[in-house]
């Protein structure tokens, strides 16, 4: 049973947001506001529905005692009952703790790893199936920073993903995904094993990081190209390096002050990031779950070609639909990881 006071907090809260926007005078605080309210709005949704299934229960029992009304009341109640659970455990799932990130749009950071050629050829197929999955959702996917190889593979890309709970769904992606194929430059047929390496970060706000002229130094380069026309012949190439931390962030796009703002904007999130982690790893130190904490190092998915199969090793998850998945249908998959962290979270509470 959920407390009712509970609920009439949060059905308080969102009232009172209701009424404070509805005003008009809330002049620099719109932004907060409107997002605390959009938040709000399926909780309170979820609690409302709840609270009424509770009332008709309280009335279905009280037309038990009115000799009446009580065969009515005893073919209602079960199925009211039974609605009541489901209610109460939409109610809790609502209720988790929020990672006050999900919101954001988010940085995804890929580089292959071991493998040669072929994982940067893994690493560029990894980010058209991101970027399908994206359109898909009807987000904006804007790649800010990208190396080839001259095979077409990814050295490194840094893309920007905006849209509707963006970290919320892209957060799980985070780790060394792994692919078993026979490469392309590979001639006898045979099996090879390469990785790639994603990160995903929360975008950082101006309020979450500052940073001191003096902690950074700024270079301008002669960005490096493919060689012809698209060789860049201005020193219009952008290298900040964060001093205390030694972190480097390099932006080269034909434009020296669009470099600038990209290149800031990288750095912020990744030392917003950085905190993050710590925040995290402090708060989870005796928790066994990865799943969502966003752990580099941990191998969270195999892509095996000849079986058409993807497994996401988290939980145990495997799908026989690789051509699809690669055509950027994750929805399954990242449901599951949401339904098993929303799980754990629930076990962690005692619910």
């Amino acid at each position: 049973m959920i407390a009712p006071d509970k609920i009439a907090q949060i059905i308080d809260r969102f009232q009172f947001l209701e009424a404070k926007m509805a005003g008009g005078d809330v002049g620099a605080e719109i932004a907060t506001l409107g997002r605390e309210y959009a938040e709000l709005r399926p909780v309170v949704e979820t609690v409302t529905a709840y609270r009424d299934l509770v009332n008709q229960i309280a009335e279905a029992e009280e037309m038990l005692r009115d000799p009446e009304m009580k065969e009515l009341a005893e073919l209602e109640l079960p199925d009211l009952k039974a609605a009541l659970e489901a209610s109460e455990h939409e109610v809790q799932l609502a209720l988790l703790p929020k990672d006050a990130a999900d919101g954001r749009p988010a940085l995804l950071e890929i580089r292959p790893g071991t493998g040669g050629d072929e994982a940067g050829l893994f690493a560029a197929d990894l980010l058209r199936m991101y970027q399908r999955y994206a359109e898909g959702q009807g987000w904006k996917f804007e790649i800010l920073e990208e190396s080839l190889s001259e095979l077409g593979g990814v050295k490194e890309v840094v893309a920007r993903i905006a849209g509707d709970g963006v970290f919320a769904k892209m957060k799980y992606e985070s780790g060394v995904h792994r692919v078993q194929r026979v490469p392309e430059t590979e001639s006898g047929g045979r099996i090879h094993t390469s990785a790639a390496t994603v990160a995903v970060l929360p975008e950082a706000e101006d309020v979450d990081v500052q940073i001191s002229p003096n902690d950074i130094r700024i270079d301008t380069m002669r960005a490096s190209g493919a060689g012809g026309q698209h060789v860049n012949t201005t020193d219009s190439a952008v290298r900040i390096t964060h001093i205390p931390t030694g972190m480097i962030v390099v932006s080269a796009e034909k434009s020296q002050h669009r470099n600038r703002e990209i290149a800031m904007q990288v750095l912020k999130t990744r030392l917003f990031d950085l905190e993050r982690q710590r925040v995290e790893g402090e708060r989870s130190a005796d928790r066994k779950a990865q799943v969502g904490s966003g752990d580099r190092s941990e191998r969270i998915r195999t892509y095996n070609f000849p079986q058409g199969r993807m497994t996401d090793h988290r939980i145990n998850l495997t799908l026989y639909s690789l051509g699809q998945v690669m055509a950027g249908d994750l929805s399954e998959t990242i449901a599951a990881l949401q339904a098993d962290a929303q799980a754990t979270l629930l076990a962690e509470m005692g619910a």
